[in-house]
């Protein structure tokens, strides 16, 4: 793959709770310099992110029930209908991870339908949180999301203390959603090398805070 593909592949992200304006613009900055495919912002970023890259082909990413998944449903769906208004073209919800752990399925599926029928046309990736769960519960939580129509599917939100994306996790998701659902690894990617790991192993989607690390390593061979 060339530079421009990997770039493509890229959901930049700038999600701590204590960044600041000025590094949301150090993000877009980021985004048109590498022709970056995705920005993922924190909600209240969205209309400064949009703004930033108007004029480019970058696609503004917000999340939804970050970091945590606890929110109740009606808050999620509000917060995806905001986060659309203001420029959102894709959405990073996180599960509702108690749920899932109660085995309280329908719960868990009803909250993802909720924010996708929030959002038509409007990728939702669903946010497993996938090192605090076994296997038999990543292989439940994909297909819960897939069955509500979920875009993505995708390993962390990079913010749990027990860690973020690893590679038998990302073959495990590839394997149980199939070709038709996107897979995005993203939690402590932060390397070409950690990427390179990440699509073998069946991510198609990457999500980091070191994007242009990554590709200037790549771009370097």
């Amino acid at each position: 793959m060339t530079t421009a593909e990997i770039a493509r592949m890229l959901d930049h992200s700038v999600l701590k709770p204590e960044a600041s304006a000025a590094d949301v613009d150090a993000g877009v900055a980021v985004v048109r310099e590498w022709a970056i495919g995705y920005f993922c912002v924190q909600p209240c970023w969205v209309r400064r992110a949009a703004a930033g890259l108007r004029d480019t082909r970058a696609r503004v990413v917000s999340v939804i029930g970050f970091p945590h998944g606890c929110d109740r449903t009606e808050v999620k769906v509000d917060a995806a209908r905001r986060a659309v208004d203001d420029g959102a073209a894709e959405l990073d919800m996180v599960i509702n991870l108690g749920a899932l752990t109660s085995g309280d399925t329908s719960d868990v599926a009803s909250d993802i339908a909720a924010v996708v029928r929030t959002a038509p046309g409007v990728a939702v990736k669903v946010i497993l949180e996938t090192a605090v769960l076994t296997d038999a519960q990543k292989r439940l939580a994909c297909r819960i999301a897939c069955d509500a129509g979920a875009a993505f599917v995708k390993t962390s939100t990079g913010f749990h203390a027990a860690g973020g994306a690893d590679i038998a996790s990302v073959r495990l998701m590839r394997a149980e959603v199939g070709p038709s659902v996107g897979v995005k690894a993203s939690g402590g990617i932060r390397t070409w090398a950690d990427m390179q790991s990440m699509l073998a192993a069946g991510a198609n989607r990457i999500g980091t805070s070191a994007s242009a690390a990554i590709l200037m390593e790549q771009a370097r061979g």
